[in-house]
């Protein structure tokens, strides 16, 4: 979840046509690094066991408070600068005749299954474990998502739920993030609907379930707010929610990284934004971008390896956290390092003692290399005390570069109307249609499958007319020894639409099952398109297939955060990623951002979910 990188967590309070599909492949590329693999050194940190309380399963009011309750939170994660690497500061690494260009197909049809999913007014509505307490509007979503023991768990800026795989939910309304935690909400209001006290700012939630030993495991980021102002304070946490696959309890756990930042880029105290998630039989990982809290600046990325059973087992006391920071590839400092999962059925990797996969892009305007890394020895992190070595490499790619902002297909926009006429409780502002903006060039999350490191990126792409956003993908095949890393490209390609007018493929999320099957999920928006959500199959030796629109938008997206008083810019949030996992049975689950039917009321964000289920 996101506000811009020069300013801190917004919360305001008022009263009162076809197309072309671009997907395009290159299958046996046999890419491999040239540079030696680089060696890093670790730290430990603790994980705080903050205790035990039963799943909330009580009913929300379903309204929402009198005016516009709106939360914004960290936009570190859609786009930064790392000093003198990325930006305006370095020139990037492929001229323009770089930027990927290539052939088209249609749209076609496939067959699958359909949830809708949280909107922004199941978010605004979720039960927050108090009668006086309040979500706040918000956006984008930042989807969450896993799939397991038949129970579908969904996550998003702020709230979850949990539906059978038919789709029914399990809680009778979304249940907020902050009860999840078991922490104060956002907002506190009194009797008049007045904010009386905040909570702490909790974002980017991500899903994985373990489906060897039936747990789902719940990350956000959170950062302590002065209750009487709501400002931001001088200590963060990443909280981790562990619920056995009965639902009966959550057990909490908050990992302190408020100090977790690189000197040589400034001091801390520091929150780690857009925490991502992955796992092994060993351990469980979560890699961050640490900023400082105050200034919003760049701190380095940083991995966390902890050992998965001392979180499954829920015992009070501190569980040891094996630190990695000062982290470079190929010379330049890493960022938004995704670990791998792996998903139900599949084989973790047991060279050199269990190693966990992580990936990463380069944070250039266009760049063509990715860096592979292996965290080796993680059965250590079953011992009383972990040694852990990671190591990376450089391996050469196609090119991918950061994706401009998506126009839209016109419609009606409540809110843009409202701030534009007299009765605005905002002051009144002249709109245009708001453009979405994509992320930078990060990676979106990691499977380890049939031997294979999957995963995708945002990407810049020109096919007819303008540069456009798309997706790019990826297939490797690791190698890891003693203190080195390699991998190989067996396949990589293009998702983007090609078609005269601005139609844009945005968010990519790659789910893979045991089998090596594959689909990738992503939104899609543009002139044709209200933003939808949309998949393509996904063959390791052919690529991708055609564009399947499973959930169509209705509307255009019409978030406060791309209008005036609430931002200085026209391009909207959305994403912040879009997330696609197997079930037990190879089944692909996919969730991502899309503009569903809405209450007939003004919201201050319109954006809502679909869940797709497809069977590669």
């Amino acid at each position: 979840m996101s506000v811009s990188s020069t300013c801190m967590a917004l919360r305001i309070f008022i009263r009162a046509a076809a197309a072309m599909v671009l997907l395009f492949g290159i299958c046996g590329s046999s890419i491999v690094s040239a540079q030696s693999a680089q060696k890093h050194a670790s730290s430990v940190n603790h994980v705080k066991f903050m205790g035990t309380h039963l799943l909330t399963k009580s009913a929300s009011s379903g309204t929402i408070p009198g005016g516009f309750l709106i939360s914004n939170g960290n936009e570190e994660d859609e786009g930064f600068d790392i000093p003198g690497v990325s930006g305006n500061n370095s020139a990037a690494r492929v001229r323009s005749a770089g930027v990927p260009a290539p052939a088209g197909n249609p749209i076609g049809t496939g067959v699958f299954f359909g949830i809708q999913g949280l909107s922004q007014f199941d978010q605004a509505v979720a039960f927050t474990g108090q009668a006086n307490g309040a979500n706040g509007q918000l956006e984008p979503p930042d989807q969450g998502l896993a799939v397991g023991h038949g129970i579908v768990v969904e996550a998003v800026n702020n709230a979850i739920q949990f539906y059978l795989t038919n789709g029914t939910p399990l809680l009778p309304s979304a249940l907020a993030m902050n009860a999840l935690y078991n922490v104060a909400p956002t907002f506190t209001l009194d009797a008049a609907g007045n904010v009386v006290s905040f909570g702490p700012t909790l974002s980017d939630p991500r899903v994985y379930y373990d489906s060897i030993n039936g747990f789902f495991i719940v990350t956000e980021v959170e950062i302590d707010a002065d209750p009487l102002t709501g400002e931001s304070e001088s200590s963060s946490h990443i909280f981790i929610a562990v619920i056995p696959n009965n639902l009966s309890v959550v057990n909490v756990f908050s990992l302190d990284v408020s100090n977790d930042g690189d000197a040589a880029f400034g001091a801390c105290p520091c929150f780690g934004d857009q925490p991502l998630i992955g796992a092994d039989a060993n351990g469980f990982y979560i890699s961050t971008n640490a900023f400082n809290i105050e200034q919003r600046t760049f701190r380095g990325a940083q991995i966390y390896a902890i050992p998965l059973t001392a979180l499954e087992t829920g015992a009070p006391g501190n569980v040891t956290a094996v630190r990695f920071g000062d982290l470079t590839q190929g010379g330049e400092p890493a960022f938004s390092i995704q670990p791998a999962a792996v998903p139900p059925g599949g084989s973790f990797e047991t060279a050199q003692s269990g190693t966990e996969y992580l990936v990463s892009t380069f944070h250039n305007v266009i760049d063509n290399r990715l860096t592979v890394w292996a965290l080796t020895n993680t059965a250590s992190l079953k011992t009383a005390t972990p040694s852990l070595t990671l190591v990376n490499g450089v391996v050469d790619s196609e090119s991918y570069g950061v994706p401009p902002a998506a126009q839209q297909k016109p419609g009606p926009t409540p809110l843009r109307d409202l701030i534009a006429s007299p009765q605005s409780p905002f002051g009144t502002f002249k709109n245009h249609l708001e453009l979405i903006a994509d992320n930078d060039n990060r990676l979106q999350q990691v499977t380890f499958a049939a031997g294979k490191l999957w995963t995708s990126a945002p990407t810049v792409v020109k096919t007819q007319g303008p540069v456009r956003a798309g997706a790019a993908w990826f297939i490797l095949t690791p190698s890891v020894g003693p203190g080195q890393v390699s991998a190989t490209v067996f396949n990589q390609g293009y998702v983007a639409i090609d078609s005269p007018h601005q139609n844009s493929v945005m968010f990519p999320a790659v789910g893979v099952n045991a089998a090596g099957k594959a689909a990738i999920a992503f939104s899609v928006v543009g002139e044709d398109f209200f933003p939808s959500a949309a998949y393509a199959l996904l063959d390791a030796a052919k690529g991708a297939g055609p564009i399947v629109i499973s959930g169509p938008g209705v509307a255009p997206d019409d978030g406060f955060s791309g209008y005036a008083p609430f931002a200085g810019r026209s391009a909207a949030r959305w994403g912040d990623y879009s997330a696609a996992v197997a079930d037990e049975s190879g089944n692909i689950w996919m969730g991502t951002e899309m503009i569903p039917r809405n209450p007939p009321i003004i919201l201050a964000g319109n954006w809502g979910t679909f869940i797709t289920a497809v069977a590669p």
